[in-house]
């Protein structure tokens, strides 16, 4: 079976934002505006979406 995955795009800006929200971001794997990366649906990256979800776009891949 093939892992669920999310796509995940940055909408809002990291600047000025708190660094643990600009960690979770990174943690993700996004480094710029718009930028789209597809992540695994697991509880670890869950809780980094949920946490910046201000900042974010999220579609079932």
């Amino acid at each position: 079976m093939a892992e669920k995955k999310l796509k995940v795009t940055l909408v809002r800006s990291l600047i000025g934002r708190l660094k643990s929200h600009q960690a979770c971001a990174r943690g993700l794997g996004i480094r710029r505006m718009h930028q789209t990366v597809e992540v695994i649906d697991t509880p670890e990256n869950r809780g980094m979406i949920e946490k910046i979800a201000y900042m974010l776009k999220v579609e079932e891949a």
